[in-house]
């Protein structure tokens, strides 16, 4: 339902982009503490074992660079958010890597809407507790913001992030609401055997960052025909403690196990397997790789699945890609399944 705001609650997008800035400063330095000097760390990582404090720390710090006044304002510069009354946004988060939902959220409060969030039950301690650091810096955002646990009532729009099955479900529910709804997708890298030592580096941390559990984590490889293994594995030793993970671990054992039962060929370096195989969504601790002999053909098939496909990694010029290591770092403008979302909540009225 529509929002009353009187002139005491409204705030000017400048205000709103300084409460964001004020905050990007406060996880820059939550992730620098110990994670002893903040509590929710802990209960967010014994609540979720792929929660681990890297990982966290990580979101915190990925975060904390993209919430800087430069880009605030560059983001929201091209949108004339109405000055009239504020609509109720909910918000249905998924929880697969940490404060995968921050998105939505602060690009609800950026445009001037309220926020009606359903967490993930996954990843239920780290956003109230950044939502209750933010009405610190901002107390008027303190009636903005509503965390529910019961089914989702009285709003006026919906985003919604799932897996495919839960699309359909969601779609079903909220399709007569304006509405973005996602579905699955996945990262791919697309290498020509030339890649520089950095470049495999940073295509490690494009694959292992939250042990491969986001959309924007790489799940396969398409490969020149004959390419050279040694010099990826060499690249890919820098994240072999990742198997100290025991949840990890059991993932990496399981498959492996089903895989050697049924004869399936794989390459292991004891961390990790690849498995040649068409599909995009490869489980935990298996990177899915494909040989291609002709790239223009290579990029028409890719053109043609691009609603799978989160983000391409690759040095091809001539394709919408992302650079090597940079996959869990997107700008505030490098939106989900490339729907803007600003321009959706622009266009509430």
């Amino acid at each position: 339902m529509p929002i009353q705001a009187n002139s005491k609650q409204r705030m000017q997008l400048q205000e709103r982009i300084n409460a964001f800035e004020q905050l990007g400063l406060f996880l820059a330095d939550v992730s620098n503490e110990s994670h002893e000097s903040f509590p929710e760390i802990e209960r967010a990582y014994h609540h979720n074992g792929w929660f681990t404090f890297q990982n966290i720390k990580q979101a915190l710090k990925s975060w904390s660079e993209a919430l800087n006044q430069q880009s605030l304002m560059q983001w929201t510069q091209s949108y004339s958010f109405p000055s009239g009354t504020p609509k109720k946004v909910a918000i249905i988060m998924a929880g697969n890597i940490p404060m995968v939902g921050f998105h939505d959220f602060v690009s609800v409060l950026i445009s001037g809407h309220h926020v009606l969030a359903k967490l993930s039950s996954n990843d239920r301690i780290l956003l109230p507790f950044i939502a209750n650091k933010l009405i610190e810096i901002e107390p008027r955002f303190k009636d903005r913001i509503q965390f529910s646990e019961e089914k989702l009532t009285k709003f006026d729009a919906v985003i919604a992030t799932g897996s495919n099955n839960t699309a359909t479900y969601f779609e079903y529910y909220f399709g007569k609401y304006p509405n973005i709804i996602r579905k699955n997708r996945n990262s791919v890298a697309i290498l020509d055997g030339l890649e520089s030592k950095k470049d495999l580096e940073g295509l490690a941390d494009d694959i292992f960052q939250y042990f491969g559990l986001g959309c924007r984590n790489v799940s396969k490889l398409y490969l020149p025909e004959g390419y050279d293994f040694e010099p990826f594995f060499q690249a890919m030793y820098r994240w072999k403690e990742i198997i100290n993970n025991d949840k990890y671990m059991n993932n990496y054992d399981y498959n492996k196990t089903v895989y050697l039962m049924s004869n399936i060929p794989l390459l292991d370096n004891e961390f990790m397997l690849l498995k040649e195989d068409p599909g995009f969504a490869s489980p935990i601790a298996v990177v899915y790789y494909e040989y291609y002999n002709n790239l223009s053909k290579l990029h028409e098939q890719l053109q043609q699945k691009k609603e799978e496909i989160q983000c391409v990694v690759s040095k091809q010029n001539n394709l919408e890609t992302v650079s090597f290591g940079s996959t869990q770092s997107p700008q505030l403008w490098d939106y989900a399944d490339g729907i803007d979302t600003l321009a959706f909540l622009n266009g509430l009225s």
